[in-house]
């Protein structure tokens, strides 16, 4: 079977039904989330509160990369300017909660709401794009979004920003503050990965990965690439924005200096170090993006950037497919191991 006709044979399993997956599998998944949550919800009462909150905003970065991997993991597109819809929820929640004085808990469906049409928006021109000049014109509004956040100061705060109140735990919880928002940022993010996997597991979820094997094959088979690539940048909009909300209540201030293009080429360099296409890359990722900038600036308070980039390389060498093809090489070895044993 000639290459082509193999790739038009798994783009119609895709976008019909996809492939099986073993019960030992799944049950092996279920295990090992369930395993990972009781870990994570015991993490806040064994750490200072510095770092209860250095791994609440894992949580919110992983959020973020979650949409981010559905976009170029999943779909194949490439976008680097992702952190303005990440900025989208965060200002969105912030206007809500100094303007309108709105609960911090309604201020995240509405945040991401807005970000999803948002991103509706931005998938009709991606549609006729790719490849660099979809790269581009992703960077444009990445570049732009700064400049207009400081134009409109009455609304945004300018370039001092807004300063908001952060959610304070009810007092039957007995949590500290920096515990209740990390289980805040801990209940977001299992919810935002429970949506993903229902997501990648249906119709929508098939079609992407048949567009991003091969979109001449899928459109044969019944794909529509306009219809499904605008839907990509709308859910990954969706999770950038409700990471930007979270964002919000736990840093308590918004300005638009925390969300230049940097943000985007970081959140970026995060899911591909994490490892695209797997569920494992974005919070992996999550801890890519927290940790490894403040390692690089405590070995070169100089050079951070230089430092980082060599991180970025060295990971990338050592683990072509990401943080999460590493993590799945060693756990296959693990259990070869323990069979022959």
């Amino acid at each position: 079977m000639s290459g082509r006709s193999e790739r038009m044979r798994r783009s119609g399993a895709l976008a019909r039904g996809g492939p099986r997956v073993r019960p030992a599998a799944v049950h092996r998944r279920w295990i090992t989330a369930a395993a990972l949550l009781a870990a994570a919800c015991a993490l806040p009462f064994q750490l200072a509160p510095f770092h209860v909150f250095q791994f609440t905003m894992v949580l919110v970065y992983a959020v973020a990369l979650l949409g981010l991997n559905l976009l170029v993991g999943h779909a194949g597109q490439i976008s680097l300017g992702h952190g303005a819809f990440f900025a989208v929820g965060a200002y969105g929640t912030a206007i809500m909660l100094d303007r309108w004085e709105l609960p911090h808990l309604l201020t995240l469906p509405v945040a991401a709401a807005v970000a999803f049409v948002l991103g509706l928006a931005l998938g009709v021109p991606a549609m006729r794009l790719r490849g660099p000049y979809l790269a581009l014109v992703t960077l444009a509004i990445a570049v732009f979004l700064v400049p207009l956040l400081k134009r409109f100061e009455q609304v945004t705060g300018g370039s001092m920003g807004l300063t908001l109140g952060k959610p304070v735990p009810p007092a039957w919880t007995g949590l500290a503050e920096d515990q209740w928002l990390y289980f805040l940022a801990l209940a977001v993010a299992a919810a935002a990965f429970l949506l993903a996997g229902g997501l990648l597991r249906s119709r929508v979820g098939r079609a992407l990965h048949a567009l991003r094997d091969d979109e001449a094959a899928a459109e044969v088979m019944g794909v529509r690439p306009s219809r499904y690539k605008t839907l990509a940048f709308a859910w990954s909009a969706l999770f950038a924005g409700a990471a930007g909300s979270v964002y919000t209540w736990v840093i308590g201030f918004v300005s638009p200096d925390s969300f230049t293009v940097t943000l985007s080429i970081t959140l970026l360099a995060g899911i591909v170090v994490g490892g695209l296409g797997s569920l494992a890359g974005p919070p992996l990722g999550g801890l890519f993006v927290m940790f490894v900038p403040s390692i690089a600036q405590d070995v070169n308070d100089a050079a951070p950037g230089v430092v980082f980039g060599l991180l970025i390389i060295a990971v990338m060498y050592v683990a072509p497919a990401g943080l999460a093809g590493l993590a799945g090489r060693v756990a296959r070895s693990a259990r070869r191991v323990l069979r022959k044993g």
